[in-house]
C-alpha cells in the first residue's frame, strides 16, 4: 500500500528522465565537434576544496558494488581512468574499459554525433597525458559538452538510457503495478536523509541474508517490483523527504506526509513549528460549526515514519487516512498539550520536538524512538498516549527537581489522552482549586510553602522545591507535615514585616489545606502526574497574580496627581 501511494504520488511531481537522478557535476571536459579536448570548465567556479558541483540531470543506476559504469557521466576513475588514493590500477582500467563500452553501444546505437565525438576523445586520447585542472579530484563526477551540447540533456542519449536500463528477461509480475515486467535485481534508487542511516542512501526493498530470502528469490525481488515502479516510489519518497513542509526529521526517525490531491495545509509545519493563529483556524474547524472545514474533507491523507535497519529502509508506522480526520486528530492533539505559560499567560502550542526532548535529558544525544513516535500517532491517528510516557516525563521531573511548560504539557496529553473525549476548552489548562484529586492539591500545597519561603527569604538560592520535590511528589505524608512546621517561621517574619503578603498567603495556604482531607503516604504515577500539573498551575498563577499587583500599583502611580 506505501508504495502503490508513493507511486501514485510521483504523478504530481515535475517528471525526470528515466533512469536519471540530479546529481553533482564538478567538471565538464569541454570536446569540439571532432573529439578534441579543449578544455575543463568548473561547474560552480567556487574554490572550496570539497565543493562536488553544481547538480545536473545525469544518467544513474545502482552502484553498491563491483564495475557499473554509468552512461556519460561519472567520477574521475570511470570517465578518465584516474585512481583515487589506495584504488588498484587494475580496478580502475576495468571501470574506464566499462565507461568507454557504454559511450561506444550508446554511439553505435543511436548515430549521434556529439555521442561519437565522445566515443573518439576516449578511444583517441591518453588520458593520462591530459592537462587536468590543478584540484582535481577522482571522487568528483564529471560529464562532457560538445561544442555546448551536452550530450546527457539529448532525447536520443535519454531513450536509449532508458531502453537499457529495462532491458532484461524472467518476467514476473510487479507488486505495484500488476503487470508482467522484468523485475529489478536491485532498486537503483535508495531514500537518503534517514536518521542514522548511511549517507549514500537505503533502499526500502531488499534482502542481504538468507533469512530474508523466500522461494529461491533474492535481493530485491523478494518483492518483485518493476524498474519503471521502483524508479517513481523512490523519487517521490526522496521528494518528500526534501520538502519541510512534507517530511520532519526527530529523534531515530523520518516522516513523510502527503495526500492524493494537492492540499494547501502542511502538517509537518503545524507540528514543527505550530503558528497559533494556524493552530486557532484548526480549533475553530474541528470544534465550531466550521466543522465542515475538516469532517467532510475526503482528500486521502498518508503518512509513514521510516527508520534505519542496517542498510535498509524499515517503514516503523502507517497511516491511511483523509485530510478530515487528520485535522481533526490533529486539532484534538493541540488541545491535549494546551496548558497557561509560565506566567500564568494563555498558552502558545508547542513543537513536537519541544514535547519529547522534555521527556529525556539530553535530546542531542538521541530521543528514544518511542516518544515522538507515540505524540505523532496521537496527532494524526488518535487514540491514547501510553502510561510509559508518563513515566519518562514524571522521572525527569524527580531528577530536574522543578516542572518545565513541555513537561507539563506532556503529562497533561497522557492523562487527558485516556478520556474518549476531550472539548475544545477542557480541564488542566490552568488552575483548578477544586480539583478532586489530593496529588494534584499536593502539587499546589508545594508551590504555596516556595512562595513563602522566597517571600520571606528574597534572593534564595535553593528552595524546598529544589530539595524536596522527588519526596513530595511520591510520599508527601513523609515530607509535608516537616514543611509545614518549617514554614511557620517564615509566617511570623512576613506577619511582622509585610502584613498583607502575610495575609495573601496565608489565605492561600488554608485554601489548599482544605481541599485536603490527610496527605496522603504514597502517590501513584498518575497522581505524581497531578502532583507535578497541580504545582506548576499554582507557580503560573500566582506569577501571573503578582505581574497584575504590579501593573496596578503602577497605573495607580501614573494616575496618581503629581505635586505642583
Amino acid at each position: 500500500m506505501l508504495l502503490e501511494k508513493l507511486v501514485e504520488y510521483y504523478s504530481r511531481l515535475d517528471p525526470t528522465p528515466t533512469m536519471y537522478q540530479n546529481t553533482p557535476i564538478k567538471w565538464l571536459i569541454d570536446l569540439n565537434k571532432e573529439g578534441r579536448l579543449l578544455g575543463f570548465t568548473a561547474t560552480s567556479g567556487k574554490e572550496r576544496k570539497r565543493d562536488r558541483g553544481v547538480g545536473h540531470l545525469v544518467p544513474h543506476l545502482g552502484r553498491a558494488s563491483g564495475i557499473k559504469a554509468k552512461l556519460l557521466a561519472d567520477n574521475g576513475e570511470y570517465v578518465l581512468g584516474v585512481a583515487r588514493e589506495k584504488t588498484q590500477y587494475e580496478k580502475v582500467k576495468e571501470r574506464h574499459g566499462a565507461f568507454i563500452k557504454q559511450v561506444r553501444e550508446c554511439a553505435e546505437d543511436i548515430q549521434e554525433p556529439s555521442v561519437q565525438a565522445v566515443l573518439r576523445f576516449l578511444t583517441e586520447q591518453d588520458a593520462t597525458k591530459l592537462p587536468l585542472p590543478e584540484d582535481f579530484d577522482p571522487s568528483m563526477n564529471l560529464t562532457f559538452r560538445v561544442a555546448e551540447v551536452w550530450p546527457v540533456d539529448l532525447p536520443k542519449v535519454r531513450e536509449f538510457w532508458a531502453r537499457k536500463a529495462v532491458s532484461g528477461t524472467n518476467a514476473m509480475q510487479c507488486l505495484i503495478c500488476g503487470h508482467e515486467k522484468t523485475p529489478v535485481k536491485r532498486l537503483a534508487f535508495k531514500i537518503k536523509r534517514i536518521p542514522g542511516g548511511q549517507t549514500s542512501g537505503m533502499a526500502l526493498i531488499s534482502a542481504n541474508a538468507e533469512a530474508f530470502e523466500s522461494f529461491g528469490l533474492t535481493e530485491s525481488l523478494i518483492a518483485p517490483t518493476c524498474q519503471e515502479c521502483g524508479e517513481k516510489f523512490s523519487k517521490a519518497a526522496n521528494a518528500l523527504i526534501e520538502d519541510n513542509k512534507t517530511s520532519l526529521a526527530i529523534g531515530p526517525l523520518r516522516y513523510i506526509f502527503w495526500t492524493k490531491k494537492k492540499e494547501g495545509f502542511s502538517f509537518a509545519t503545524l507540528l514543527t513549528k505550530p503558528e497559533p493563529g494556524e493552530v486557532k483556524l484548526l480549533l475553530e474547524a474541528a470544534f465550531t460549526g466550521k466543522r465542515r472545514a475538516t469532517e467532510v474533507d475526503p482528500n486521502p491523507f498518508y503518512a509513514a515514519a521510516l527508520g534505519a535497519s542496517g542498510g535498509r529502509v524499515a517503514v516503523r508506522d502507517w497511516l491511511d487516512s483523509t485530510v478530515g480526520k487528520a485535522k481533526n486528530n490533529l486539532a484534538r492533539y493541540f488541545v491535549l498539550q494546551n496548558i497557561v505559560e509560565r506566567d500564568g499567560g494563555e498558552g502558545h502550542p508547542i513543537g513536537l520536538f519541544a514535547l519529547a526532548a522534555s521527556a529525556v535529558q539530553d535530546a542531542s544525544k538521541g530521543l528514544p524512538p518511542n516518544i515522538p513516535q507515540s505524540l505523532l500517532h496521537v496527532a494524526l491517528k488518535g487514540g491514547v498516549l501510553p502510561s510509559g510516557l508518563l513515566a519518562q516525563a514524571v522521572k525527569r521531573n524527580h531528577a530536574e527537581q522543578t516542572v518545565t511548560r513541555p513537561r507539563a504539557a506532556l503529562i497533561k496529553m497522557v492523562l487527558l489522552s485516556q478520556q474518549p473525549e476531550i472539548k475544545e476548552v477542557d480541564a488542566m489548562i490552568d488552575l483548578d482549586p477544586q480539583h478532586a484529586k489530593p496529588g494534584y492539591q499536593c502539587g499546589r500545597l508545594l508551590a504555596v510553602l516556595e512562595s513563602i519561603q522566597r517571600a520571606a527569604l528574597p534572593g534564595i538560592n535553593s528552595t524546598i522545591t529544589d530539595r524536596f520535590f522527588g519526596t513530595a511528589s511520591t510520599a508527601p505524608a513523609s515530607v509535608f507535615s516537616r514543611l509545614i512546621r518549617g514554614a511557620q517561621a517564615h509566617l511570623g517574619k512576613l506577619r511582622r514585616d509585610r502584613p498583607g503578603t502575610y495575609e495573601a498567603l496565608e489565605r492561600k495556604l488554608e485554601e489548599v489545606h482544605s481541599n485536603l482531607e490527610t496527605y496522603p503516604k504514597v502517590l501513584t504515577l498518575e497522581e505524581q502526574g497531578l502532583f507535578a500539573l497541580g504545582y506548576y498551575h499554582q507557580r503560573a498563577f500566582d506569577r501571573a497574580s503578582a505581574i497584575a499587583h504590579k501593573q496596578q500599583k503602577e497605573k495607580l502611580s501614573s494616575e496618581k496627581p503629581q505635586n505642583a
